[in-house]
């Protein structure tokens, strides 16, 4: 899947079956975050996202993606409750995973209002040698579209713990 092109339509059920489409999200912002409920990357940048998310809730949908094939539902459930995660999805086979390429958790995805490819990679710059973020790419990118421009920030490397996809 290439920046600047559009995203094909996936759907998953959520941590409690209902169905759900990337293309029911058409004409918001959308944040695909793959993400594991064991990955302690995951875990800090669940704060992070939360924090931004809550103010651009009105324009910005996030799809939170558990594709790790290791990671029973029950401990998704736990997890995605104890972190007050809104609509986690259930990719057990990693089919959306593949669509993506998605290589760790967390790792993001942003896509435009007409469903176009803006932004892959991490959260923020933090790093095995940097420990603490000192700029939060998500933040950047949404916060370009939001204001009708493209981000000038389209790719960065993704920091995390790697998918599982085999058992």
């Amino acid at each position: 899947m290439n920046i600047h092109q559009p995203v094909p339509d996936f759907k998953l059920p959520d941590l409690n079956g209902k169905t759900h489409c990337l293309s029911d999200h058409r004409g918001r912002i959308v944040i695909v975050n793959f993400w594991s409920c064991e990955c302690p990357h995951s875990e800090r940048a669940d704060k992070a996202i939360l924090s931004m998310f809550a103010q651009w809730r009105d324009n910005v949908s996030m799809l939170t993606i558990a594709s790790n094939r290791n990671e029973s539902l029950e401990a998704l459930r736990e997890a995605a409750e104890n972190r007050r995660l809104p609509n986690v999805l259930h990719d057990a086979n990693c089919a959306v995973a593949n669509l993506f390429d998605a290589q760790t958790t967390p790792h993001v995805f942003v896509m435009d209002r007409e469903g176009i490819l803006r932004y892959r990679g991490a959260v923020d710059d933090v790093t095995f040698r940097q420990r603490n973020p000192t700029r939060f790419f998500l933040d950047e990118v949404v916060e370009s579209l939001l204001a009708g421009q493209l981000p000038t920030l389209t790719e960065s490397p993704a920091y995390g713990c790697a998918i599982v996809r085999e058992v």
